[in-house]
């Protein structure tokens, strides 16, 4: 009997939770190379859902070989798996995602049951549906530097590797049946454990008749499979199939894989801890005769607030994090505790770069932190970053934003050492990997349209003209604004100053706007301010440049 999925990684005296994983794993003093593997099936977009498998595995690896251990991370491609419907959204290799009237639908449409491996690219650039899934998330892990083997099942397939587990299965069909029907209704006495591919429609078909181990094959007739929803018309071909012209079922296929890559750990999502697990662990122990890996559950994420679908087009790239996001700081969204849902917020991601931002001054003692902060920036930061550097320098990313505002970047640059974010000795690379960060903060502020997606008008004063009043007002404003204050009592201070000079404060506000945008409106004009260096506002307000 395996690990309780939901216990492994959990409690102990480890702060970072890769930790308490690999000492599970060292309890059974494994075969080295230790195996840690993910797999997904392809399907629609590959977004930061579909990482989770990647990175939770990474973070393991990384721990054992901390720890001196050989590792090998494997990720597969279920990609022998049948189509089982259209996906409204595909992906280019440059990770545009399209509808699907932007490709040639008809190439998944016309082939509904087909292995995704044996279904043309509706982009035309890959081998097949599958390799083009596959590409992209070999891409994805390349983006944030994270090394994985990717493993096709259709190759494994075609290359006997399942062969034997297969002949195993089969020869074990009563045993088989009786395991699988604890899990499934639909499992009879005549239900056999294997899906011939059709040789003339190309199908996965269910339809077996008989089965001959010593020639390694079975007949079948191409049937109606049923998928969700809706059926899925077989062709009503007869055919012999060999037990490589086809694949077994995946409550059986993931527990071949274990067999297969000698797999010693595997993380999954709490959709497959309910039913998928248990199936796949009891059909290991009685019927493969293998133990199951070390397992571990993790949640489900969120796209603000909503779950993460490829079907309903709710979905993030990790192309698309990666324009706002270093891939430090969303590497390190993956440290957090796997058993928790997270929700990435588009939205408040500046909330989770100053979260990254206070992990890595713990690492270099910086700031206090408790003994489980400490001992957790102390051991995942250094996977998290290519290289731990004392020097580095990090601008608090809504500055980032308002320094977005200006194109000039020298100009960037002297606001951010003058208002202190970037040290007189700090060095180039440094200074450049900082600066950095403003590009993506201001993509971050024109995708979510906030605060921040304003042009600044720094170079020059706006051509405004105010009346006596108003300009009375406006230095009296900024004198206060040059005592230092926040924004809250900035704002608060604007409509007591509006009101102390007679002035419409909607009015007074859009005189603020106009001397800052050039426009009459804007963001939270006080709250704003002060995130502004503040020699700049006053001078503004004083209308002196």
């Amino acid at each position: 009997m395996a690990e309780d999925p939901y216990e492994v990684g959990r409690g102990g005296s480890r702060a970072f939770w890769a930790d308490s994983v690999a000492d599970a794993i060292e309890e059974r003093d494994p075969d080295e190379p230790i195996v840690i593997k993910g797999g997904v099936s392809p399907s629609g977009v590959p977004h930061i859902g579909h990482f989770n498998e990647i990175m939770r595995g990474y973070y393991v690896a990384e721990a054992l070989r901390d720890r001196g251990h050989e590792v090998r991370q494997v990720f597969t491609a279920d990609d022998k798996d049948r189509l089982r419907a259209v996906p409204r959204q595909l992906a280019d290799l440059d990770w545009n995602v399209v509808g699907l009237g932007e490709v040639d639908a008809g190439a998944l449409g016309r082939n509904l049951g087909k292995p995704y491996t044996d279904i043309p690219d509706p982009f035309g650039c890959c081998d097949s549906y599958g390799a083009h899934f596959t590409t992209l998330l070999r891409k994805s892990a390349e983006l944030v530097g994270v090394d994985v083997e990717f493993v096709s099942n259709t190759e494994l397939y075609a290359d006997g590797e399942f062969e034997a587990v297969t002949r195993r299965v089969l020869e074990r069909a009563d045993r088989a049946r009786d395991v699988l029907s604890e899990y499934q209704n639909k499992v009879d006495d005549d239900y056999v454990p294997f899906l011939p591919q059709c040789a003339e429609c190309g199908k996965i078909t269910e339809g077996v008749t008989a089965v001959d181990l010593d020639a390694g094959e079975v007949e079948y007739v191409c049937e109606d499979v049923e998928a969700g929803d809706q059926t899925i018309e077989g062709c009503g071909h007869e055919g012999t199939a060999t037990l490589r012209d086809g694949k077994l079922p995946w409550r059986f296929e993931w527990p071949g894989q274990w067999e297969i890559l000698g797999v010693d750990f595997e993380p999954f999502g709490k959709d497959h801890a309910e039913g998928s697990w248990p199936s796949g662990e009891d059909v290991a122990e009685n019927v493969l005769d293998i133990q199951p890996p070390v397992p571990m559950v993790y949640e489900w994420f969120t796209l603000d607030g909503e779950p993460l679908s490829s079907s309903s087009g709710n979905v993030i790239t990790v192309d698309e994090v990666l324009d706002i996001l270093e891939p430090e700081v969303f590497k390190y969204f993956f440290v957090k505790d796997p058993r928790k849902q997270r929700d990435f917020s588009v939205e408040n991601v500046d909330q989770l770069v100053d979260e990254f931002d206070r992990f890595e001054r713990r690492y270099f003692e910086e700031v206090e932190a408790s003994e489980d902060d400490a001992e957790l920036a102390e051991r995942a930061y250094p996977m998290v970053v290519d290289e731990p550097r004392e020097q580095r320098v990090r601008i608090p990313y809504t500055f980032a934003a308002v320094l977005g505002m200006t194109d000039d970047p020298e100009q960037r640059e002297q606001i951010a050492r003058k208002e202190g974010h970037i040290p007189d000795d700090a060095p180039e690379w440094a200074v450049e990997q900082a600066l950095a960060r403003v590009e993506r903060a201001q993509e971050w502020a024109s995708l979510t349209n906030n605060e921040f997606n304003y042009e600044l008008k720094r170079a020059e004063m706006p051509d405004v003209f105010f009346d006596d009043a108003t300009a009375a007002a406006l230095d009296e404003l900024a004198d206060f604004i040059a005592e230092g204050h926040d924004g809250e009592t900035i704002q608060s201070e604007i409509y007591e100053t509006a009101k102390r000079n007679d002035i419409d404060i909607s009015e007074f506000f859009s005189a603020g706007y106009r001397l800052l945008f050039d426009d009459t409106e804007g963001p939270q004009l006080g709250t704003f301010i002060a995130k502004l260096d503040q020699e700049f506002v006053v001078e503004r307000f004083r209308r002196n440049k």
